[in-house]
């Protein structure tokens, strides 16, 4: 019977199935893929089938949720729904082929059952890892929006705080408490900024026009200027040609690179240079960010997920502010790199596809 070949050939249908997924091309196989559901999945076959012929058949809710049980491990474990989902089938043609292959007979009712134990397996995995999934974002979410409330608290408290301070007149407004008033209020501003470009990327919500990229810069050089001198950096905006056109949404692509030139800012001493340049190359505009943060130490992650690591002693935020940014330019055809200076800084590249014709002249 069906149920004592499984039995009599476990340790092969294992290693066939191994070998099977190991030449897959798609999804992608991790090592250990195999030491987890598979010995357990062909457990509960071979008990279903055998019980299928008694009067007590296996209730099909312990394979259920054993295999849901095995979708969250998998889950936790990195591997994607996709790879579960083909384990699980892989599995079950080594057995048909083995069969076959063997002369061992499979009558209609262990070929039904054997695909029914699939289907019931494969939904309850899927199942369960959409529910873990779908907690985990939940958690997430949960999570960026008490820290995005508890920032926006703290930069109001601290601007209310210099703010009577000033009323009562016992300081200066071109001291040190109205340059904290000040930061306190360019934070929350970009705060407000970043949270309106992530909605409007989750929405799919953009408004692109054609402007020139001069113009949109002298707006992004004025806020940088502020910035920097609130942290005394220094900040320079190389020349930029007048010629420049993008087809682009102002608010997101304004967004993005500010969020980059924050985090210049954020990781560069007292005292260093923070510089944003823009050109074309070939048929991109590329916008620069170079800092002086020291460069970024072989250990650190990705920069730009959410989340991330953050390379200064300024552990503001929730490491968001590329992760947005990147988002963004993507949603404009483009994307951000980033070239490592060690022991000097980084340059953070923008690239974003120039128009293709030129804005009419002015009549």
């Amino acid at each position: 019977m069906l149920h004592e070949f499984i039995v009599a050939q476990r340790e092969v249908i294992i290693e066939r199935t191994r070998a099977r997924v190991e030449k897959r091309a798609w999804p992608s196989v991790s090592v250990d893929e195999l030491d987890y559901g598979v010995p357990l999945f062909l457990t509960q076959l071979s008990e279903t089938l055998r019980r299928e012929s008694t009067p007590s058949p296996f209730p099909e809710r312990e394979i259920d949720g054993d295999a849901g049980r095995h979708g969250a491990e998998m889950l936790s474990r990195g591997y994607s729904v996709a790879q579960v989902v083909q384990d699980y089938g892989d599995i079950c043609q080594v057995i048909t082929e083995m069969a076959l292959e063997t002369g061992s007979l499979m009558t209609s009712e262990e070929f039904q059952t054997l695909n029914r134990c699939l289907d019931v397996a494969i939904a309850g995995a899927v199942t369960e890892h959409a529910r873990v999934t779908r907690q985990t974002h939940q958690a997430e979410e949960i999570e960026r929006l008490g820290h995005t409330a508890h920032e926006a608290r703290d930069f109001l408290s601290t601007a209310f705080l210099a703010f009577h301070s000033l009323k009562r007149g016992n300081v200066a407004i071109n001291g040190s408490t109205g340059a904290m008033l000040g930061r306190s209020l360019m934070a929350l501003r970009d705060l407000i900024d970043r949270t309106l470009s992530e909605v409007r990327l989750v929405a799919n919500v953009s408004r692109i026009v054609r402007m020139p990229v001069a113009p949109f810069m002298d707006e992004i050089a004025a806020t940088g200027l502020l910035h920097a001198e609130y942290r005394d950096i220094r900040f320079t905006v190389e020349p930029i040609a007048q010629d420049l056109t993008v087809d682009a949404d102002p608010q997101l692509l304004g967004s993005a690179v500010m969020n980059v030139l924050h985090n210049g800012f954020k990781n560069t001493p007292k005292g260093g240079t923070v510089t944003l340049r823009a050109f074309a190359s070939r048929n991109d505009l590329c916008l620069e960010v170079e800092d002086q943060c020291g460069g970024i130490p072989e250990e650190k992650g990705d920069l730009f997920k959410t989340f991330g690591d953050r390379r200064g002693r300024d552990r503001s935020g929730l490491g968001m502010g590329l992760s947005i940014a990147r988002k963004a330019i993507r949603a404009h055809g483009g994307d951000i790199s980033i070239r490592n200076r060690a022991g000097h800084g980084c340059v953070f590249s923008i690239c974003v596809p120039l128009t293709a014709a030129p804005l009419p002249a002015a009549v």
